[in-house]
């Protein structure tokens, strides 16, 4: 499990952030920077370089390796630590708070800026790289691959979904990117799969769901990954989050996945309140009515 690593960043030096970079652009090239080279990345001397492992080491933000040579990578505490000092120097955040949630891909804290937000810290390869390798198609291009990469890239995508659906689609506001890192809106409300609603709701939910879905395939996205997780529900609607996997609507498969997407919305409708849904929903229809922007169509196929 990652360790907060908010509460050492007041102790650490700039040159403890030189030395965390510097092993950051070898990891560039290589899974573990050669000791001889870390110089060079971090513009340091080798007596200081000495001392800033040393530090570093302590403080459970690199490690080790010397099976075959000496060489050094960062901890996810470390690449945390880089993304938190440059969100610090732009004044994007200015306080930690406490854990908003924990997930196999991501840990979400509040922060405290001209008002409460989210930071998602995403760890994409971090237990499970090798799948996420074979799932995610930025990874595919690139001859050596780290989780850093892999970690970067999904915080990029999904800001840029974001910035592209918001405003006019309800998902949280992105303030800042920085590595793997995100600064957002802190949402509130209920995740969907954890939400009991009344029988009057169900539908219109649903509906407002997809219409939602609607409108972001009219910026040109699909979310691609679309379950009852990913939806928080409140008294003023709904809002969706969790935008990683998110492709444009000119990809190749964008059809396909907009179809998937509303098929696994409707199922779980469909489990949860069985009694207030059609048995048999025609998906790919209500894809069509979707992608169309067909509130009407949206309307019949529930019916």
């Amino acid at each position: 499990m990652v360790q907060n690593v908010a509460g050492i960043l007041p102790e650490l030096e700039p040159e403890d952030f030189h030395l965390l970079s510097g092993v950051e652009q070898g990891m560039r090239f290589s899974e573990w920077v050669k000791r001889e080279k870390l110089p060079e990345f971090s513009r340091l001397t080798k007596e200081n370089v000495d001392y800033r492992i040393d530090r570093c080491l302590d403080y459970d933000l690199i490690e080790r390796n010397t099976i075959q040579y000496e060489g050094y990578r960062l901890k996810f505490e470390g690449y945390d630590a880089l993304a938190l000092h440059a969100f610090a120097e732009r004044e994007t955040i200015e306080g930690f708070g406490s854990s908003l949630g924990v997930g196999k891909e991501s840990d979400v804290f509040e922060v405290q800026s001209y008002k409460p937000m989210a930071l998602k810290f995403h760890r994409e390869g971090f237990t499970n790289f090798r799948e996420v390798m074979r799932e995610r198609d930025y990874t595919t291009d690139k001859d050596h691959v780290s989780w850093l990469y892999t970690a970067r890239k999904a915080a990029e995508r999904e800001y840029e979904a974001l910035e592209a659906v918001y405003p006019d689609v309800a998902v949280p506001q992105p303030i800042d990117q920085n590595r793997h890192a995100i600064v957002m809106e802190k949402i509130d409300g209920v995740e969907l799969s954890r939400t009991k609603l009344k029988d009057e709701q169900v539908v219109p939910v649903l509906r407002l769901l997809l219409e939602e879905m609607s409108e972001a395939y009219t910026h040109g996205r699909v979310h691609a990954d679309m379950s009852e997780y990913n939806v928080f529900v409140d008294e003023s609607g709904v809002t969706i989050f969790d935008w990683p996997q998110s492709i444009p609507t000119d990809h190749e498969n964008a059809e396909e996945f907009l179809e998937r997407d509303v098929e696994n919305v409707v199922s779980y409708f469909q489990r949860k309140y069985p009694q207030l849904l059609p048995e048999a929903v025609d998906s790919a229809a209500l894809a069509d009515a979707v992608a169309a922007g067909d509130d009407g169509g949206i309307r019949t196929a529930l019916e």
